[in-house]
């Protein structure tokens, strides 16, 4: 990271690569969502599911953390657990994916946490648009 300040002629000037940790074991869709969030410049580490996830995690402070609820190994609402453990301060990063909300104990979770849910097959400019609000609320992005 550089420590030169930014110039003040342009405040709104966005240089920093926001990082992304996707979570999700369906291969397809996560190299399709890996792509679309690489031409919008973001930085995109997948893993298959919440034990890598995990590894991850400890490694990096992740700008957004988006994770699929029913993955193998380890579910989402157990790898957000594990995360609000280990390091708490990354919870409002969450964005969770998934085509099970119908499923009581996945919507009780969701539920419980206030979770930002994206629901498959996921909308790109929704997830755009969710992705900028975590962004914003974490103050990991300049307004604008």
């Amino acid at each position: 990271m550089s420590s030169s300040p930014r110039p003040s002629s342009s405040p709104e000037t966005r240089l920093e690569i926001k990082s992304i940790l996707l979570l999700d074991d369906d291969v397809e869709l996560a190299d399709t969502l890996k792509a679309l969030l690489e031409t919008r410049n973001f930085v995109v580490t997948t893993v298959r599911n919440g034990v890598e996830g995990l590894r991850e995690v400890m490694a990096l402070d992740f700008d957004v953390i988006m994770c699929d609820m029913m993955m193998p190994t380890m579910p989402g609402d157990m790898f957000y657990t594990a995360v609000q453990r280990a390091k708490p301060q990354l919870c409002d990063r969450f964005i969770f994916i998934t085509g099970h909300s119908d499923k009581p104990n996945v919507n009780d979770f969701l539920k419980r946490i206030n979770a930002l849910v994206l629901t498959k097959p996921v909308n790109t400019e929704e997830l755009v648009r969710t992705i900028s609000f975590v962004l914003q609320r974490s103050g990991r992005q300049t307004a604008g």
